[in-house]
Parts: C-alpha cells; sequence; structure tokens
C-alpha cells in the first residue's frame, strides 16, 4: 500500500540522475562549501557589495533630508516605495509555497529548490520591509507601529492597512525564519562533522544545537517541520491577501476591486517562481548540481509559472470586464485610456508582453526543457510584475476623480538607487549562504534517493500483482 504513491510520486523523469549513494551526495553537495571560492563568486559578491553601499549611501541620504528626496508628489503619493515593497514581497511567496504547500501535498520535486526558495524567501522580505520603514517619513518611531505597552498609552491605528502589513509580514518573515533554520540543522551537523577547521566545526556545532541524527531527534525534527508546514500555509494566502488590502480597501479607481486578493496572491506566486527559476538556473550549472537539480525540476516549475501566469491574466480580464460592466467612468478612464493610451502606455505593454504573452511558450514540452528559454522567461516574467505594481500604483494615483489634480511622476536617482541597492543585497545576501552553506537540503535529498531505491525494489512486485 505505502509503495504505490511513491510509484507514482517518483515515476518518468529522474529526480535524481545517475548512481548516487549518501557518500557521493555529500561531497557533491557541500563541495561549493568547502573549496576556495572561484573568481566569479568573488566578482559578484563585489558588485553586491557596491550596490549594498549605494543602498545605504541612498537610505542615509533619505534620513538626512527626507523623503522629499524621492520622486513622490501629489497625488501621486505612493511611488518606487510602495511598488518595490509589492514587488519583494511577491518575490518571497514562492518559498513557503514550494517548502510548506508541496510538502504537505508530498511532492517529492520539492526536494532540490526548497533550500533556494526559502532563503529568497528571508531575503526578499528583509528588503521589502526597508521600503515602508522609510516610507513613514520618520522611521526612528517605526517601533509604534508595534503594539507594545505603551506608557504614554498610545496605540497603534488598527484600522490602517499599514498596521495590518506590520502583522502580516512580521509573523511571514519569523514562520519563514523558523522553517529554513529547522531544515538546515541535520546538514549543519554534517557540515560540523565533515569540518576540518577547529572554527568551521565550532561555529557549526553551535547552529547544529547538538543534532546527533538519533531516532528521538528525527521524530521531534519530522513532527516540528509539519506543524510549521501547517502554520506556513495559510500565510501564502493572507500575506498578499492583506497587502492587496493597501489598495483595495480604497476608493480609488483602478484600485477598488474584489479581485485584488486572488489577482495578488496568484501574481505572488508567478514572481517567486520565476525567481527561483531566475537564481537556480545557473546556480545548477556552474555549481554543478544537475544531477539533483534536474530537467524534471525546472520543467515542474515552468507548468507552475504557466499556471499562475494564466491566473494572472484572468485577473487582468476580469479587471477590464469589471470597469466595463459597472459604467463607472472613472474605472472605465483608468483601464481604457489612461493605461493603454496614457504618459504610461510603454509600462502596460511592457507588463501585458511580459505577464500574458512569455508565459505562454511553456505550453510546448521543447520550451519547459530548455534551459535558455526558462531563463529568460523567468527574467522577463520578473520584469512583467514590476511593472505591473507600477501601473497599479502610478496610473491610479496619477490621474485621480479631479482633473485639476493630475499630475505626471518620475523617479529620482534616489528612488532608483534604493532599488538598486536592494538588489544588490539581495545578490549578496544570497552569494554568502551559497558560500556557507548547503543550498541543496542533503538531508532530504538523501532521503529521496533511499524512496527511489525502495520504490524500485516494489516496482517488480507491483507489475507481478497487476498480472491477470
Amino acid at each position: 500500500m505505502t509503495a504505490k504513491p511513491a510509484l507514482a510520486q517518483l515515476s518518468g523523469a529522474p529526480l535524481i540522475e545517475g548512481p548516487q549513494d549518501d557518500g557521493t551526495l555529500n561531497k557533491s553537495l557541500l563541495d561549493f562549501v568547502w573549496k576556495e571560492a572561484r573568481p566569479g563568486w568573488y566578482a559578484l559578491i563585489c558588485i553586491g557589495l557596491a550596490l549594498t553601499g549605494l543602498l545605504f549611501s541612498a537610505i542615509t541620504i533619505t534620513l538626512a533630508r527626507g523623503i522629499g528626496m524621492w520622486g513622490n508628489n501629489i497625488p501621486v503619493a505612493w511611488a518606487f516605495g510602495i511598488i518595490n515593497f509589492v514587488w519583494w514581497i511577491g518575490i518571497g511567496h514562492a518559498g513557503t509555497l514550494i517548502s510548506a504547500i508541496l510538502l504537505l501535498f508530498q511532492q517529492k520535486w520539492r526536494t532540490s529548490i526548497n533550500r533556494f526558495a526559502e532563503a529568497m524567501t528571508l531575503f526578499a522580505v528583509m528588503q521589502a520591509g526597508i521600503f515602508p520603514v522609510l516610507h513613514t517619513g520618520r522611521p526612528w518611531f517605526a517601533y509604534w507601529l508595534f503594539p507594545y505597552p505603551s506608557t504614554n498609552q498610545i496605540w497603534p491605528q488598527f484600522k490602517s492597512p499599514l498596521m495590518w502589513d506590520v502583522f502580516a509580514v512580521s509573523t511571514y518573515f519569523i514562520t519563514s525564519l523558523l522553517f529554513w533554520y529547522l531544515g538546515l540543522i541535520p546538514d549543519l551537523a554534517s557540515l560540523r562533522d565533515a569540518s576540518t577547521s577547529r572554527r568551521a566545526r565550532i561555529a557549526y556545532g553551535i547552529f547544529a544545537l547538538g543534532w546527533r541524527g538519533s531516532a528521538r531527534h528525527w521524530h521531534h525534527y519530522k513532527i516540528a517541520y509539519l506543524l510549521l508546514a501547517g502554520l506556513a500555509t495559510p500565510l501564502v494566502l493572507s500575506v498578499h491577501t492583506i497587502v492587496s488590502w493597501d489598495f483595495a480597501a480604497s476608493i480609488l479607481p483602478g484600485w477598488h476591486t474584489t479581485i485584488f486578493p486572488p489577482y495578488f496572491v496568484a501574481g505572488a506566486v508567478f514572481s517567486g517562481f520565476a525567481m527561483v527559476l531566475t537564481l537556480i538556473i545557473p546556480a545548477r550549472r556552474f555549481m554543478k548540481f544537475k544531477h539533483v537539480v534536474t530537467l524534471r525540476h525546472l520543467e515542474s516549475m515552468a507548468k507552475v509559472l504557466l499556471t499562475t501566469g494564466l491566473i494572472v491574466s484572468y485577473g487582468y480580464v476580469m479587471e477590464h470586464f469589471a470597469a466595463w460592466y459597472s459604467g463607472n467612468i472613472y474605472e472605465r478612464h483608468i483601464f481604457f485610456f489612461t493605461r493603454p493610451h496614457g504618459q504610461y502606455a510603454w509600462a502596460y505593454y511592457t507588463q501585458m508582453f511580459c505577464n500574458v504573452l512569455v508565459p505562454q511558450v511553456f505550453w510546448f514540452p521543447a520550451a519547459r526543457r530548455n534551459i535558455a528559454v526558462l531563463w529568460i522567461g523567468s527574467v522577463l516574467v520578473n520584469v512583467g510584475m514590476w511593472f505591473e505594481r507600477f501601473n497599479i500604483v502610478v496610473t491610479s494615483l496619477q490621474q485621480d476623480f479631479i482633473p485639476s489634480n493630475w499630475a505626471s511622476y518620475a523617479p529620482t536617482w534616489v528612488d532608483l538607487s534604493l532599488y538598486a541597492g536592494t538588489i544588490g543585497f539581495f545578490g549578496t545576501l544570497f552569494l554568502l549562504f551559497l558560500k556557507f552553506l548547503p543550498a541543496i537540503a542533503l538531508s532530504e535529498v538523501k532521503e529521496l534517493r533511499h524512496e527511489m531505491a525502495a520504490a524500485e525494489e516494489h516496482q517488480p512486485s507491483e507489475l507481478e500483482g497487476a498480472k491477470p
């Protein structure tokens, strides 16, 4: 009875290529950690650090001179800050989806990519948190957003969507951090035991929390892992739903729509999977992970990208249909004139090309299995999702109910520096993660290998049982 689902999950293209055992997996998956970093890694880390320096310079200027250094104006009071916040939060969604939901549904193809996605989630949420804190204008009072017992009896305004974001994003980050760290513990113990450096043994040993791989340890680990997966699953829906309410709770044309929560959640998974593909494809090549990150993994992610892309496209259609069917002249103006024919029409058509047309190539198996097509498509999806947030924020605010209040918007060099800086900071953190921690969940890949071996042993008996 137990072999049938395993056979169903493990049939088809291999999840692990070649004759592998625990020893060869240990050597190949920890090789990048132990070996001296290549010149390419140092070049990328230098670029990342340079952009990180640009980020902190832009933050310093913002703190010293205020958000008047940004391009925000009246009526476009929300601009690059909120665009980038929503974009980064969306990218962070794939980690929880791959790690938690696919774990609960026992999807075996998640095994080699979940560690990438979990790390990406943490680093993306860190970038997202920078923007709303700076956007408050006085970030040194950001702790007021938390309902701590104030001696002045001043409590946060719980009716504000900003408060909802604080609770949703902080909960999401803490849960994702615990989930990521718990999954790392067995692999940290492997690094501790394999290390030849005393300092490395001490460092990895501290974070391994005394893991010895006993049956008792594994029993508690599995229970805690499943509990955290169950806790993290509703967060996939709740976090970006709450982010969408930042917009949908208003009556502004282009925002006042009930399609936003599911539309935002699908868009977040869409952009998150695209970023996983963007990162894992070059890492798979240069870190020599092709035997554990196979074409089957990439093809499965392409299918998710296609599915969520269709949901996002449906959301676009429903937005336009609702604007037409409602008869609201303001909604019609936004969707049928401002966005496709206005000042930022180029951003609108970029969004539609990247998010609607590009994913359609993944209907074809040849495209799903072509590494270059996959990587270019994933990059274009990330570009398209950024422009989607740009269109939602800028075009709706730029032309509101009063024509005399309309104004143009353009980002300043500080806006661009903050955005480029967060990309550099994200890349720096990710490169450090790849160098000092196992990028592939070693213990889970070993477990999968044993399941594959067991499935192969049961396969002849299963076939014999099917004979008349």
